[in-house]
């Protein structure tokens, strides 16, 4: 008995007061659904400990005889649908959509039949006096397109030739320009057929001035129906090869253009004339049904074209993007290829639903929506043709300002790549943005003018800007680099010194603006880079304990650069090893040696440069001669072949100064040394000194004056009176009898005695010269 009074009250007082107060909006019709309405509406406060908290006090006021908390409140409180879950909201749309498909089709027919049965008669002779002056507006309307479109078609021939004309470098433009012309062209021929057809209506049919409501339905459906059957010509264009934006053969275009006009001639002139002619001349409940049934036919219709044409088109489009160089280009087309024949399906499915849920303004929300969406993409694929087409050629530069700047012109180029990437992918953004907002998805005025909308925009174009100067500097700081090091510019060859440290300046201003434009952008983002800063100071401390030899690296590597103790190119000695420095970073030598190994040294090895390459040089030359030479002579020797190597013109452009002869300079063991030294320019030391050997060995040569070479001379000992013993030689019997005996060449001689005996005089004179070498040798 609680429990029945309980529900009484909830359902008298309090449910029809709460419901008042948060659906103000809805209808006054009650129906058999709203007890439903009403328990599920209880069932969720019971489950909400909130509202069974408020249902409980609003109770306990009612039964003191106060007014309930909800209803002073409700006034101000506005309807909400938070209570509602998604899934429960997806359950009432369908089941209103089924209920009201349902209804529709049971009011059409039951339209029909009453039709059909009298219950709905038609004035016949109204009905024939409307239909003929309907039909004179339709002829006179067609018929002048028809002739019209036939005038100028001379015009759009002359359009295709021009754009076909070569002209590589402007031949998008050319293309642009036609098409916008033809398409202008088109348009106005469907607004004379207009005007045309609507002063037929307004003049020449029923009383002067006025106008049919029937001929006014189909004058504005031919207008838009007309308009977007244009707009689809000016993408197929299957008469014209140069006013065709799609890239397709004329067969191709044309089966697609018949399609298109087709389907949208039969959707367009059924919703936008044919359904309001009936709602006027039957019923709205037979237009209802009408407008079903045409937009079933037509998504059926669609439907086998898309079916039919999936393999081929889908062919079609990967062979596109098998053939596109851009790796964007490629993904959109794959995508395309996967997913065109759904969105297709989706599209004329959608179309359908619309027309069922929104009978009243169905086709004109899906033509705007269409036609925007055509818009929208065709403008985004243009330019980003356009911009394709223009970055495909890239910079080109003066032949002057290249010698200026050698790799100015590269490094322009370099960028395009990467900004064609952002400008892709800004425009397929704002493209996606355009068709949400054209289909309803998503309202982009709104969120422009929104506080968030103008923040998101803001950061986007000051994140651009950034970018946009830092490459600019970038561009500006490293061409200027590049002029200083060109030794073809205006300006004089830089030096070694000054070639090492802009190069080194070059990769130090790289890292900054790296790092300096990150940390600006992430700033502009949002991100808070204080902790950021603050961590890479720790990180960097922890960095410089942990690697000690790095930092001495540096330090020491900033030390000699500023120093000028090495420069590319330089010959020095630095950490053991000598050759030619190569190359010079903050923290590292690079060094290629004599045999050319190229070594790698960090400055933390190095303590002592040694460099051959400062200023002026010397080479310095130690000539040892034999005891027994007269100095003089030899000095006078040496200055001679000094005269003969300045008498080179090569060899005399490296020398700076005269001969200098700093004399005897050791007595040697075996040689008297004579040093003398030739100055010479930084780096020519070594082939200077090269050539003058040379010359001092043909000159020493030819005066007879001996360079020694090192000697060993054996001494056997000296008796009391000093004078030397025997050296202690034993001499094989082998060898003796050897010397004793004739050779056969002697026996065999027929000369006298004499001569034989000279023979073998001078062949023991032989064996004892060869016996002798090879004591000689031995004593060596």
């Amino acid at each position: 008995m609680k429990a029945f009074l309980f529900l009484t009250l909830l359902t008298f007082f309090y449910i029809p007061t709460v419901m008042a107060a948060e659906a103000p909006e809805s209808s006054g019709n009650a129906d058999a659904s709203g007890d439903n309405t009403s328990y599920a509406y209880l069932a969720d406060i019971l489950q909400d400990d909130a509202a069974r908290e408020r249902l409980i006090n609003d109770l306990r006021a009612l039964a003191a005889g106060e007014s309930p908390a909800s209803t002073e409140g409700a006034a101000s409180e506005e309807p909400t649908e938070e209570r509602i879950s998604p899934a429960r909201r997806i359950a009432d749309t369908s089941r209103d959509f089924a209920e009201r498909f349902v209804g529709e089709i049971t009011d059409g027919v039951n339209a029909v039949g009453n039709v059909f049965s009298g219950g709905g008669a038609l004035n016949l002779d109204e009905l024939i006096e409307t239909g003929i002056s309907l039909l004179i507006v339709i002829a006179v309307t067609v018929g002048l397109l028809l002739v019209l479109r036939l005038a100028i078609r001379p015009l759009f021939a002359m359009a295709n030739r021009w754009a076909l004309q070569d002209a590589a470098r402007s031949a998008m433009l050319r293309k642009l320009v036609a098409v916008v012309g033809a398409a202008v062209l088109d348009v106005a021929v469907i607004l004379l057929a207009y005007v045309g057809g609507y002063l037929v209506a307004l003049f020449a049919l029923g009383i002067t001035g006025e106008m049919d409501i029937y001929q006014s339905l189909f004058l504005n459906a031919f207008l838009l129906i007309e308009i977007f059957k244009a707009l689809i010509r000016g993408l197929f264009a299957s008469r014209d090869d140069g006013l065709r934006m799609l890239p397709m053969s004329a067969e191709q275009a044309a089966y697609w253009n018949a399609w298109l006009a087709r389907l949208s001639g039969f959707i367009g002139y059924g919703i936008l004339f044919l359904v309001p002619l009936v709602n006027a001349m039957l019923s709205p409940d037979v237009g209802q049904l009408v407008a079903l049934a045409v937009m079933l036919l037509a998504f059926l219709y669609a439907l086998a074209i898309i079916l039919q044409n999936k393999a081929p088109v889908t062919q079609q489009i990967e062979q596109r993007a098998s053939q596109t160089e851009l790796a964007f280009n490629r993904l959109l087309l794959g995508m395309l290829a996967k997913s065109w024949y759904v969105v297709a399906i989706i599209y004329f499915a959608a179309l359908a639903l619309v027309t069922v849920a929104r009978p009243e303004d169905a086709l004109p929300f899906m033509l705007a929506a269409s036609l925007r969406t055509l818009l929208a993409v065709g403008i985004g694929l243009f330019v980003s043709v356009v911009l394709s087409q223009l970055i495909s050629r890239g910079f080109h530069l003066p032949a002057e300002t290249q010698a200026r700047f050698p790799m100015l012109e590269d490094r322009m180029n370099s960028f395009l790549p990467t900004v064609m990437k952002v400008a892709r992918l800004i425009i397929l953004i704002v493209v996606v943005g355009l068709v949400a907002d054209a289909w309803g998805l998503f309202d982009l005025a709104q969120w422009t003018a929104s506080e968030a909308g103008a923040r998101v925009l803001g950061i986007v174009t000051s994140v651009a800007f950034i970018i946009i100067m830092a490459m600019l500097v970038w561009i500006g700081l490293a061409s200027w680099i590049e002029q200083r090091l060109n030794p073809q510019g205006d300006t004089s060859a830089p030096s070694a010194r000054e070639a090492t440290l802009l190069t080194i300046f070059r990769n130090a201003v790289a890292i900054t603006i790296i790092v300096m434009t990150l940390m600006i952008v992430l700033a502009e983002i949002g991100i808070n880079i204080g902790p950021l800063i603050a961590g890479a100071g720790v990180l960097g401390l922890a960095i410089g304990f942990g690697a000690q030899k790095l930092v001495q690296d540096i330090i020491t590597g900033v030390f000699i650069q500023l120093e000028n103790a090495i420069n590319s190119g330089d010959v020095v000695s630095a950490g053991g090893v000598t050759g030619t420095a190569e190359k010079l970073t903050i923290r590292s030598l690079g060094i290629r040696d004599l045999s050319g190994t190229y070594h790698l040294i960090p400055f933390s090895s190095v303590d002592t440069v040694a460099n051959y390459m400062r200023e002026f040089a010397y080479h310095v030359g130690e000539y040892g001669v034999a005891y027994r030479e007269d100095i003089d002579e030899v000095i006078v020797r040496l200055r001679e072949a000094y005269a003969e190597l300045i008498a080179d013109p090569d060899q005399k452009a490296n020398i700076l100064a005269e001969l200098e002869v700093h004399g005897v300079t050791a007595l040697a063991d075996s040689s008297v040394n004579i040093r003398v030294r030739i100055k010479t320019l930084p780096g020519a030391q070594w082939g200077v000194g090269r050539a003058y050997n040379r010359l001092v060995k043909y000159h020493l040569d030819a005066a007879g004056i001996e360079i020694p070479f090192p000697h060993l001379t054996m001494y056997f000992g000296e008796d009391k009176q000093g004078k030397a013993p025997a050296a202690p030689i034993t001499i094989e019997s082998a060898s003796l009898s050897s010397l004793a005996q004739p050779d056969d060449d002697d026996a065999d001689e027929k000369d006298d005695a004499g001569t034989s005996k000279r023979k073998t005089s001078k062949k023991g004179a032989k064996t004892n010269a060869r016996k002798g070498r090879d004591f000689d040798d031995a004593d060596d």
